[in-house]
């Protein structure tokens, strides 16, 4: 799953921010406090993953599922392995009494935008995500 982390990090311009290693993986995904869970696509090799956790909606009163990270290989694009992972993770969604099904995605990948749209997704462009990292998160927790 680390390659496939790795690999997502060069495709998003960014191949040097990962700095998670395979026991920080295997921690989230499997440790006491889990934090994650994920599902890797097979296509006689892996091909792909889909890294997701609940997140909570006020609005609604119920959990919903936030899909962190998809990927799928190049050479395995286009072979309808993204939008297995996409259905199969809707349905753990419904299973799990899930209100919303999200995810964010870059404004420049444009195929990834029409991907989804041709699966029925709309986006929220009136949203923008907040972060807080680094020096400025332990700023705002008083202890920088």
């Amino acid at each position: 799953m680390l390659r496939f982390v790795r690999e997502l990090a060069a495709f998003e311009h960014e191949p040097h921010a990962v700095q998670a290693s395979e026991a920080d993986l295997h921690d989230a995904l499997f440790g006491d406090g889990r934090a994650a869970e994920a599902i890797i696509a097979e296509a006689g090799e892996p091909v792909g993953f889909a890294l997701f956790f609940h997140n909570f909606s006020t609005w609604t009163g119920r959990r919903g599922l936030y899909l962190e990270d998809l990927y799928v290989t190049p050479a395995a694009r286009g072979q309808g392995v993204g939008a297995a992972l996409l259905r199969h993770l809707a349905g753990v969604a419904l299973d799990r009494g899930c209100a919303r099904f999200e995810w964010a995605v870059l404004d420049w990948n444009v195929d990834a935008l029409r991907f989804y749209r041709g699966l029925g997704a709309i986006g929220l462009d009136e949203w923008t995500v907040q972060r807080v990292t680094g020096e400025a998160l332990a700023r705002l927790a008083g202890r920088g």
